[in-house]
């Protein structure tokens, strides 16, 4: 479904505040309540708009380190990943999980509260993941850009 600039101007303002109500996201897109609430309705049957969560820190919630670790599995075969993919899912420390191309296989962020725990993470979680052949972590010193915005351009300071 091609976007057009109301499109883009609704998917702006949401990214900056999904909680806005209709009313005001009506006004600040210039359409009436309706037209503004049918053009959302259709952002998110169209899988556009693929959910509202409410982004949390989380230091705030005791995990101080981010590590960043590469995954290598013993072959690319459809069951190899499919095994390790469905396992991965269960771990609830995992932020995020992509499947790459190159050196490594996967690549994870995890959240943890400090190395013990991330120690811990790696015990019990990464190593035993199926057809895990190789665990290469780094931790996060700074996190410096974490955007969950696409496509806005970036403000002014």
């Amino acid at each position: 479904m091609p976007l057009d600039r109301i499109d883009i101007a609704i998917l702006e303002t949401l990214q900056k505040d999904g909680r806005i109500p209709n009313a005001a996201l009506a006004e600040k897109v210039g359409l009436s309540q309706s037209a503004c609430s049918r053009r959302l309705d259709n952002l998110e049957k169209s899988g556009t708009i693929r959910s509202y969560h409410a982004r949390l820190s989380n230091a705030a919630l005791g995990h101080q380190m981010t590590a960043i670790v590469h995954i290598s599995l013993s072959g690319q075969f459809e069951k190899t990943l499919s095994d390790f993919e469905a396992a991965i899912k269960r771990c609830p420390n995992v932020l995020s999980c992509h499947l790459m191309s190159g050196e490594y296989d996967y690549i994870l962020r995890i959240a943890a509260k400090d190395l013990v725990d991330y120690e811990r993470i790696h015990k019990e979680w990464l190593s035993a993941m199926p057809h895990v052949t190789k665990i290469n972590s780094s931790f996060a010193l700074r996190e410096i850009v974490d955007r969950t915005a696409v496509g806005m351009k970036p403000e002014l300071a």
